[in-house]
């Protein structure tokens, strides 16, 4: 199947433009960290405390902006009495401000930069309070830096690769400008994986500067288009293997942040002893170009709103992701598609058991909505595979459908236990729309995954110095129950 190419003229946009000063953030990974937010005696976003509002008929001036750095004991000078030192350039974080000295003073804008600043990945806690004087206002931050550099290391066996060690180094700080660097590399008997990603991120102090992110990787695993039943034609599952790169350009737009990237990607599939293989145990075809491996060179966009009051543990506000991906017809399987989705998060504060002072744990109602569909011919193992703990909990990974399209709703009410521990209850329902048919070779037809279904359950959320951790407890539609514990919020 053949589709005109969506037309993607954004390169000027990105290129040209006065741009307003909001930060491009494009996310190394999705896994929460712990935020220690303080907000007694400081003003905290959507409910002040402790920071007068302000009568903007008054027409109050902003006199100055300070800022402070805090140390483990929230204090903002040492022992010998000395500031506070912090890895962050104070220019840069002043950058990111709207509300400029001689300015008057809004307090929508204060509660917009106060939100930005904490969506920081370098930021542990931000607070931000006001001094009164007779010639107008100074504003005060005060600012607890996260510990970067952070290394992990970690190691185990499984069934695929048997023994294998992994070591993990991650800086969201570089130079005190929010440079980012994460990379994880993984050794094994059979193998050597890793995934790598640098971003500067687009800096408003600097308009005509654009952002950029530069990555590579290198990854094997089990199938969750292909494993099921059907196995391969010597019994093995079939592993993917994926190696490639991108790099991206990165500029924001009032409060949009825009990432347009060039990407490639090797798919292959292949037996336990890596071996390359064409089709499965029943003569269906496992990639487009018919000799196992597929291309995929693409052109991509991103566009971001991010309304969220903090970005680890949020606890309201939304963020709404909107994408597309163009395939370019080169290499092997000569792929020509468009890979579309979007995705919406909306995080809902109640009361429902009690107002609680619990910021790690907050009580609140959180959505997710996602919508996805390819036009043209694409790879089966790319495919939208639904089942398993961050799609539809109580499914297997990629058992409930492997489709062209699909829709993904979820529901959690999240509430506080004690201050670390906090309780979820959750819904999840997701569809591939009887997309199923058309992907090559039809996996999930022939591996009769149900297409479309639900799955509801309790877990537990544990803040601990390392991260969240999740455990949740699911149970799906087909009766089928599964605990399955990992790292950060599904959304």
């Amino acid at each position: 199947m053949r589709v005109p190419i969506v037309v993607m003229l954004v390169v000027g946009l990105l290129l040209s433009g006065k741009s307003q000063p909001v930060l491009a953030n494009v996310i190394v990974e999705t896994e929460d960290l712990p935020d220690g937010v303080v907000t007694d005696g400081y003003a905290k976003y959507g409910d002040y405390v402790g920071v007068p509002q302000a009568d903007e008929s008054s027409q109050t001036i902003v006199q100055d902006i300070q800022i402070r750095f805090l140390n483990e004991n929230n204090q903002s000078v040492d022992d010998q009495g000395q500031p506070v030192k912090g890895r962050t350039q104070k220019d840069f974080i002043l950058g990111l401000l709207k509300l400029k000295p001689g300015e008057i003073f809004r307090d929508e804008a204060l509660q917009a930069d106060l939100r930005r600043l904490r969506r920081l990945e370098s930021f542990n806690d931000v607070r931000v309070y006001r001094e009164e004087n007779p010639f107008g206002v100074s504003i005060i931050y005060d600012i607890k830096e996260r510990r970067f550099p952070s290394w992990n290391f970690g190691g185990g066996s499984n069934d695929d690769i048997g023994l294998y060690g992994r070591v993990g180094y991650r800086d969201a700080n570089i130079s005190g400008l929010n440079d980012q660097l994460a990379t994880t590399v993984q050794v094994s008997g059979k193998d050597v994986q890793f995934n790598s990603q640098f971003t500067s991120p687009y800096r408003p102090g600097e308009p005509e500067r654009l952002g950029y992110s530069v990555s590579a990787f290198r990854d094997r695993r089990i199938s969750p288009t292909f494993d099921d039943q059907v196995k391969l034609a010597n019994g093995d599952r079939t592993r993917e293997g994926r190696f490639g790169g991108s790099v991206a350009v990165l500029r924001s737009f009032d409060d949009w942040d825009a990432a347009l990237g060039l990407n490639f990607t090797r798919i292959s599939l292949r037996d336990k002893d890596y071996n390359v293989v064409q089709v499965d145990e029943f003569g269906n075809p496992l990639s487009v170009s018919g000799t196992g491996i597929d291309d995929l060179f693409t052109l991509s966009l991103a566009v971001t709103r991010d309304l969220r009051d903090r970005r680890s543990n949020p606890t309201q506000g939304s963020i709404l992701t909107l994408s597309t991906e163009q395939a370019i017809p080169l290499g092997l399987g000569n792929i020509f598609s468009n890979r579309i989705q979007g995705n919406y998060i909306q995080y809902l504060p109640v009361t429902w058991i009690g107002k609680q002072n619990f910021p790690d744990n907050s009580e609140m109602v959180a959505v997710n909505v996602q919508l996805g569909t390819i036009l043209g011919e694409f790879p089966p193992a790319d495919a939208f595979n639904l089942g398993g703990l961050n799609s539809v909990r109580g499914h297997g990974s990629g058992k409930l459908a492997s489709g062209r399209s699909y829709g993904l709703a979820s529901v959690e009410y999240r509430f506080p236990i004690i201050e670390s521990i906090g309780g979820v209850v959750f819904t999840d329902f997701a569809s591939d729309f009887g997309s199923a048919e058309t992907v090559i070779g039809q996996p999930g037809v022939v591996r009769n995954k149900p297409g479309s279904g639900f799955g509801y359950g309790v877990g537990v959320r544990l803040n601990s110095p390392f991260g969240l951790f999740r455990g949740d407890l699911g149970v799906s539609d087909q009766g089928e129950v599964r605990l399955e514990i990992t790292t950060g919020q599904k959304f």
